[in-house]
């Protein structure tokens, strides 16, 4: 084991990431149901909205559940809550004012229940048919589903295990740029039975720094040796203007490169920090790198990675961010090997992660 080896606890990522978004486009058959589901997403927004305004005064949840199922339905409501709270958190970790939240887009969102075949409002009749729950006359709104030719074997399964009610999914229905998505949250094991793309068994070890312009890879054997070292630069996406979808597809895509060419060259083990558990935001006084800093999802990204590892097969784990970037081992492994900070960090990433079965 090396020097820097630390004792910070480290989690399996495998039981924290339990579904994946797979993404379709809905396609109205009537006007008449375009128009109510128009209507529904503003009254779930607006059910949002005032939610998170109920949850920054601090009253409690039983109330504003009562105020939200008398808005939309119980099922509605139940997760119009879960999203309010859901943006709390982030304002709060971003050192915002949940007071102040605003929601431009229309969606709709509803929870996954397998006793109700698969999702009680939003539900895949078919591979190219969904039904939406409108709760104001208890009628269900017809749409045509698209999906991309790859998921359809996914999505025909799905359709077929929540018809038996043995899987639930949750699902989501966003208006842009003038047209309607669906997102659809599919159980992991079903995902990565149609999307793995092997099974790693090397030796090695691989650690990972994500960055808002990098990431930073080092492979290291495992008596903690850098057996080699990887750099995925982007720093166009944090120009002000970039767009964040074009933003998040850069960063995918170098991800992705990354983890392929650890598959081809022995790794068997990826290990990032553990994001989940960073309950704030830091930021400085250079607005240039507070702006890098609010721009980047970096827990969406760890999410991303934790799955692209896992559709090549590589165990993968978690570790503490302390110490990886601003202690004495950090400054010792710069000036050793002479690495750059951001490498610096990779490399102790990857020394944390050893040892793991």
């Amino acid at each position: 084991m090396s020097q820097y080896q630390m004792s910070d606890d480290v989690v399996d990522a495998t039981p924290l990431i339990k579904y994946v978004t797979v993404i379709g486009r809905l396609v109205p058959i009537s006007s008449e149901d375009y128009m109510k589901l128009v209507r529904l997403a503003y009254d779930f927004k607006k059910a949002v909205l005032y939610a998170t305004r109920m949850i920054a005064k601090g009253i409690d949840a039983n109330s504003i559940l009562r105020e939200l199922r008398s808005m939309l339905n119980k099922a509605y409501g139940d997760s119009a809550y879960k999203v309010a709270k859901a943006i709390v958190e982030g304002c709060e970790y971003s050192n915002g004012n949940p007071r102040h939240i605003k929601i431009k887009r229309l969606f709709i969102v509803s929870d996954g229940e397998a006793s109700r075949l698969g999702n009680r409002n939003i539900r895949l009749e078919s591979v190219g048919v969904v039904k939406i729950k409108y709760p104001y006359d208890s009628s269900w709104l017809t749409f045509k589903a698209l999906f991309g030719r790859e998921y359809l074997p996914l999505v025909a399964e799905l359709v077929e295990l929540a018809r038996q009610k043995r899987v639930s999914y949750g699902a989501r229905v966003v208006f842009r740029d003038g047209r309607i998505y669906l997102h659809l949250s599919v159980p992991l094991e079903l995902y990565l039975k149609f999307f793995r793309k092997g099974g790693a068994g090397g030796s090695l070890v691989a650690g990972f720094d994500l960055n808002s312009d990098r990431i930073n890879m080092v492979i290291v054997d495992k008596c903690g040796r850098i057996r080699d070292t990887g750099t995925a630069w982007f720093p166009e996406v944090t120009s002000h203007g970039f767009p964040r979808n074009k933003a998040k597809t850069r960063r995918l895509e170098a991800l992705s490169k990354l983890l392929r060419y650890a598959y081809y060259h022995g790794v068997g083990v990826v290990v990032f920090e553990n994001l989940f558990a960073v309950k704030k935001r830091v930021f400085g006084r250079n607005r240039i790198a507070n702006r890098k800093i609010a721009r980047f999802a970096k827990g969406e990204l760890l999410r991303h990675g934790v799955v692209m590892a896992m559709k090549y097969g590589f165990k993968v784990y978690l570790v503490s961010p302390k110490g990886t970037s601003n202690s004495r081992e950090h400054d010792e492994i710069m000036k050793k090997y002479g690495l750059d900070r951001h490498t610096a960090s990779a490399y102790l990433i990857a020394l944390k992660g050893l040892n793991q079965p």
